[in-house]
């Protein structure tokens, strides 16, 4: 039997969260160990202000466990996130992956396939859209990077609190991807499946031209990974049972 393919995002690692994190070194060490190729589709971190936070004990332990993926043969991939959108070349070796652009289309067991980390088809929300594309701006992230790194702290804790006060007064379809965005994409990159993260709501849609995957966030130590093997694809918990979600007719 060949080794599957994984593909996980929204971990939203960070101290707090214990559980989650002593659930991404055992997935990372019984599971993940076992495949050929990881996916990290974004939003890995709570946050990411730079690779400099590498420094940080923390940051930098998560950073080798996952580059010892890389003795047992496991290839390694990550996407930035709307959370994590700033790892660069220090972070790529220390991890021992490769980053991706958003989005990418992968081949895999003779099917090509889209990933992405899905807050870009979010485009019914024109405010997150607006400091999307100012945020993925070259010379803002040149400037941000450059400033001292306690100030990058403060101002991070401030958009995070801005951004989840605009959250509670946004509609839930508002936050959703958009039906026309995907079949657009699905169009555009003439492929039949499409991976991705971001709005906290695992499922399958089928839609005329493929079908989308949305991947299971990680909360508390539970959460979950798509697997794609000579079986196709699937969706388990962390317990490696299957995840129960819905299949949506669009």
């Amino acid at each position: 039997m060949h080794r599957p393919t994984l593909f996980i995002s929204d971990l939203h690692l960070c101290p707090a969260d214990a559980a989650t994190v002593a659930a991404f070194r055992t997935f990372l060490r019984d599971t993940a160990s076992q495949a050929a190729a990881l996916y990290i589709l974004g939003d890995l971190f709570e946050y990411w202000l730079g690779d400099d936070q590498l420094d940080d004990v923390f940051y930098g332990d998560i950073a080798r466990q996952i580059a010892a993926l890389q003795t047992a043969g496991v290839a390694v991939f990550f996407m930035a996130g709307n959370r994590d959108f700033l790892p660069s070349k220090r972070f790529a070796r220390e991890a021992g992956l490769t980053i991706l652009p958003d989005p990418s289309i992968i081949k895999v067991a003779g099917q090509q396939i889209l990933l992405a980390h899905g807050d870009a088809y979010c485009t019914d929300d024109l405010d997150y859209q607006r400091y999307r594309k100012l945020a993925r701006n070259p010379i803002v992230q040149w400037i941000w990077l450059h400033l001292p790194k306690k100030l990058r702290n403060q101002e991070a804790a401030k958009l995070r609190a801005k951004s989840m006060s605009m959250n509670q007064r946004k509609s839930m379809a508002i936050m959703d991807v958009n039906s026309a965005a995907i079949q657009a994409e699905l169009i555009k990159y003439t492929t039949q499946v499409l991976i991705h993260g971001h709005t906290h709501k695992p499922s399958t849609h089928i839609y005329p031209q493929g079908q989308r995957w949305v991947l299971p966030d990680w909360h508390q130590g539970e959460g979950g990974y798509l697997r794609l093997d000579e079986h196709g694809l699937a969706l388990y918990t962390l317990h490696n049972q299957p995840f129960a979600v819905p299949q949506v007719a669009a």
